[in-house]
């Protein structure tokens, strides 16, 4: 059988409800995994997190134990960039593994990308398998792009960003109206990228991706609220005076929440209001970030893109790490 390490290189596993924490499990064991748990990964500060050097010996050790087929983040949080002077790099590429989490997870998925060329993948986070309902989609996604088959991402009919953990019982589901096109066109690059704020961080640093040839999926929290747009807007300003984005191929933006009050209005302005994107097919409200279900993201994976009006077909593979779900042995 398969193995999950679960760490925890933000926010602690020890945050998560010792229900939520057994329904999880219950949920990868069902799908024919072993899941175990980091020996660091419950430990809590009043940061809700545990030291670097903790952080650091639970993520090494998933990666020197052959036994291990996934590195599973905990969850999201606000620090994992701490850890990226303290990574083996070489460690991780002699012994790469499929890793997997997403939000502030995202700043380690793209600086050991950044410094292996080792493909990642902006997915689920270990607690995304504690959720009753909405998840069929995310789980089907995962199991594909984690096992090398191309995947294309598809407009599921409805989503939810409830706060399903606090009560599983009284969901809210929306409708949902699909991808849609701002920019025509039609690009295949490399996939950086994953949550805008904390994909960000890395700017200036040893850890940023090269932005030659790539396609960048970025998506943002419901944090700001309101400010939604002002931050992300100058966050990908921010990201275009980058060196290397002027060979940017397309950007893929995620479903936004529902309290960020975003709308197409809102997105062309933001978009056409810069020069620098004119000539390179954008797509919004597309089916990955913080709302479910969630489509998993290989960081390095390659990726090809047809935006044409009604035509939208985004579709990526990486090489494959792990069985399919449906070969347990």
């Amino acid at each position: 059988m398969r193995t999950i390490r679960v760490v925890a290189p933000s926010r602690s596993l020890g945050t998560i409800s010792e229900k939520n924490v057994l329904l999880a499990t219950e949920k990868l064991t069902h799908l024919g995994f072993i899941v175990e748990f980091g020996k660091n990964a419950s430990q809590k500060d009043e940061f809700y997190s545990s030291s670097i050097e903790e952080r650091i010996e639970d993520l090494h050790e998933s990666f020197t134990d052959n036994s291990v087929d996934i590195v599973l983040s905990a969850l999201g949080g606000s620090n994992s960039n701490q850890l990226l002077d303290y990574i083996d790099y070489d460690l991780i590429e002699r012994n790469h593994k499929v890793i997997c989490g997403f939000s502030d997870i995202v700043a380690l998925l793209n600086a050991i990308y950044a410094k292996t060329s080792v493909v990642t993948y902006c997915g689920p986070n270990f607690h995304s398998f504690a959720m009753k309902q909405g998840l069929d989609s995310t789980i089907d996604s995962f199991e594909a792009v984690v096992s090398g088959q191309e995947y294309q991402l598809v407009d599921p009919e409805y989503y939810s960003d409830d706060k399903w953990y606090d009560n599983q019982d009284n969901r809210v589901f929306k409708k949902n109206t699909g991808m849609i096109v701002v920019n025509e066109g039609e690009a295949s690059g490399i996939i950086v990228g994953g949550n805008l704020c904390t994909f960000n961080l890395l700017q200036g640093t040893a850890y940023m991706p090269d932005l030659n040839g790539k396609v960048l999926f970025l998506e943002d929290d419901d944090m700001s609220g309101d400010a939604y747009a002002f931050e992300f807007d100058r966050n990908i300003q921010s990201i275009i005076h980058q060196q290397g984005f002027k060979n940017v191929k397309g950007i893929v933006i995620g479903r936004s929440q529902s309290n960020t009050n975003m709308d197409y209005c809102k997105w062309e302005k933001i978009i056409k209001s810069k020069p620098t994107l004119e000539h390179i097919p954008i797509v919004i409200n597309a089916n990955f970030g913080h709302t479910t279900p969630m489509a998993t993201i290989p960081i390095g994976g390659e990726c090809t893109i047809i935006a044409c009006g009604a035509n939208i077909e985004i579709k990526y593979r990486a090489e494959p790490l792990v069985k399919t779900f449906n070969q347990k042995v």
